[in-house]
């Protein structure tokens, strides 16, 4: 009986503060559904909806080529000038051989590689690097670099 009685004070315990409570989603999982999102946006032609994965200030690093920029704005209008957007081809955006690593319980470093491929089945492809930080309870990124 004490067995029983002990096993559900710490049953109550745990229910009490949280630890038995269902968990939230890794933010591992969480930063692979913003790329997930930024994927799906992209190919559907929705630049804005691809730019809100970054951090929307003027301090976002973007490093592409042989450029740096800086600002959301710069890298939305680079991107612009580019890729057209709604009712002009964007292609196909994929990500594979994502890697998440975790920084801190508010910094996350993301790499892996990125293919666009485009109607006529041509395809670019190149690595990426991500500095990615946590508002709120949001992730946003806010270096890349890509290649």
């Amino acid at each position: 009986m004490k067995r029983v009685v002990e096993t559900a004070v710490v049953l109550l315990l745990l229910v009490a503060f949280g630890a038995a409570s269902p968990a939230e989603e890794s933010p591992e999982k969480t930063i692979r559904a913003l790329l997930d999102q930024q994927a799906a946006s992209w190919t559907r032609g929705d630049l804005k909806g691809f730019m809100e994965g970054y951090w929307h200030s003027d301090e976002l690093t973007f490093f592409a080529a042989d450029s740096e920029s800086s600002g959301w704005d710069a890298a939305y209008h680079r991107y612009r000038k580019a890729y057209p957007g709604k009712n002009h081809e964007m292609g196909k955006l994929t990500f594979s051989n994502v890697r998440v690593e975790m920084l801190g319980p508010e910094a996350a470093f993301a790499r892996g590689t990125w293919q666009l491929t485009n109607k006529d089945g041509s395809q670019r492809r190149g690595l990426f690097t991500l500095v990615l930080k946590k508002f709120g309870a949001n992730w946003r990124i806010i270096h890349d670099h890509s290649s």
